[in-house]
């Protein structure tokens, strides 16, 4: 990461309460085409998420405390604030002097841009303020949101402007938190209703809904030079597992997460 950072774009793409297993069943029957185009052997690797909700889960992934690969550690991390005692801070990563991972990249010559979605982000109130305040330049409208059906395209466009009014030579870590997987999400499976209410298939359904656009997102974001690309979810979410429904709780589909990052090349 210490070649990584300084030298390609960065991004951040959190798909807010997607499953581990919903994701790689999508993976396996070829239902997310443009994101399984990138994932290392064509699969997401499983992870433990850093926190049972949006906000635990943000607060520690801008620390520097990514998912943790679901097997014995410790495991290196990818990036580090610098304090005495860490068993998870290797050679090969990067650490910075902030107290943050977005401080640290500013610090380092980046651009930092946050592209809300769920409620932590909508900067309508003082909590809604504090993930975006992490960042130099912060964008929500309620288009962006959970209730929207077109979140993710809209949230892709923002991105897209963002990237197009940046001088060429300034590097970008761009931080997206896709809203569209988070209830409700009914409205993304053909036929469903509101009445009816989100199940494990409508979730389903809202990973295959932002697939169709990732690729637009990958797109920009390598257009300039090359990225490296971190994706997953912040934490999974219960529809009916063993009684539970919804996440900040303790159950294994809200702890195990998928996760990926792979560089995205320039266009020629």
């Amino acid at each position: 990461m210490n070649e990584v950072v300084g030298r390609d774009d960065v991004l951040l793409l959190t798909l807010d309460a997607l499953r581990h297993d919903v994701a790689v069943e999508l993976a396996a029957a070829g239902r997310i085409p443009h994101l399984a185009r990138h994932l290392p052997g064509g699969a997401w690797e499983k992870r433990h998420a850093p926190g049972s909700f949006t906000y635990a889960s943000h607060q520690a992934m801008f620390a520097g405390f990514l998912p943790t690969p679901a097997a014995p550690g410790p495991h290196p991390r990818l990036f580090a604030a610098r304090f005495a005692g860490s068993e998870t801070t290797a050679g090969r990563t990067f650490v910075f002097d902030a107290p943050d991972l977005v401080s640290g990249l500013a610090d380092a010559g980046y651009r930092t841009v946050c592209i809300g979605g769920v409620g932590f982000f909508n900067k309508q109130g003082a909590l809604g303020n504090v993930l975006p305040g992490f960042f130099q330049e912060s964008h929500w409208e309620p288009e962006f949101g959970v209730a929207s059906p077109t979140s993710f395209e809209s949230q892709v466009e923002r991105a897209e402007k963002v990237v197009a009014e940046l001088p060429r030579d300034q590097r970008l870590f761009l931080f997206l938190n896709a809203a569209a997987l988070h209830q409700p999400n009914w409205f993304h499976q053909s036929g469903a209703t509101r009445e009816a209410g989100d199940s494990r298939a409508t979730h389903a359904a809202a990973l295959e809904y932002i697939d169709r656009h990732v690729g637009r997102l990958f797109a920009a974001l390598s257009s300039r030079r090359r990225c490296f690309a971190i994706v997953c979810s912040d934490h999974g979410t219960a529809y009916g597992d063993d009684g539970y429904v919804g996440h900040r709780l303790g159950h294994e589909s809200v702890w195990t997460v998928p996760y990926a990052h792979f560089f995205l090349e320039p266009s020629a």
